[in-house]
């Protein structure tokens, strides 16, 4: 094998496709798309995402401390690209893709009605980084689709959701690939 150095950026595979779920201060609610997070803390169960201060749900998150991770579908491509390109302080994303705004029970946030698998947040804290600020958020509560749901009912599966995940170099959504192996238990042969 012979490496080659493509220097300090980001480059890193594959990252997340997540819709970021806020409401405004006039209780607006709006949605992100973000690709620049993941799971942070296993207890508190906890999830990060980082997102720039021009962003309106920069701001949105500040003012209410909480948020919504929606994760779509390859049917819904189209329209977690749709509210990445667009901002919602100008556009009601909700509207213009005929997605549903849901009020979660549990946070002061909104999420996707038709998306599989959601996850509800209070936010925890803040770190300055640079260009992003990270928001550290305590999954308060799962919601999934119960036609995602692996035989046994109790967690999602992941062929069922068929994620996307985004290559920032590249700028390309892929599906997730097919199963290889047991985790914590492949590495013991």
């Amino acid at each position: 094998m012979e490496l080659k150095s493509l220097g300090a950026k980001v480059l890193f595979y594959p990252t997340p496709v997540m819709i970021v779920g806020t409401y405004d201060r006039e209780g607006r609610p709006n949605v992100m798309t973000a690709a620049w997070g993941g799971v942070c803390c296993s207890a508190p169960p906890s999830m990060a995402v980082s997102l720039r201060k021009v962003t309106y749900s920069y701001g949105n998150l500040i003012e209410r401390k909480a948020f919504t991770i929606s994760i779509p579908g390859e049917q819904h491509m189209k329209e977690a690209d749709y509210f990445g390109m667009v901002s919602g302080k100008n556009v009601d994303k909700f509207k213009e893709t005929g997605l549903t705004p849901v009020r979660s029970q549990v946070v002061d946030a909104p999420y996707v009605g038709e998306f599989p698998l959601i996850l509800e947040l209070r936010l925890l804290q803040t770190v300055e980084i640079g260009l992003h600020t990270q928001f550290i958020g305590e999954i308060m509560d799962i919601k999934a689709d119960v036609s995602v749901l692996s035989e046994n009912g109790t967690t999602p599966d992941i062929e069922k959701i068929r994620p996307l995940i985004f290559t920032p170099e590249s700028r390309f959504y892929y599906g997730v690939g097919r199963q290889l192996g047991k985790a914590f238990s492949i590495g013991k042969r």
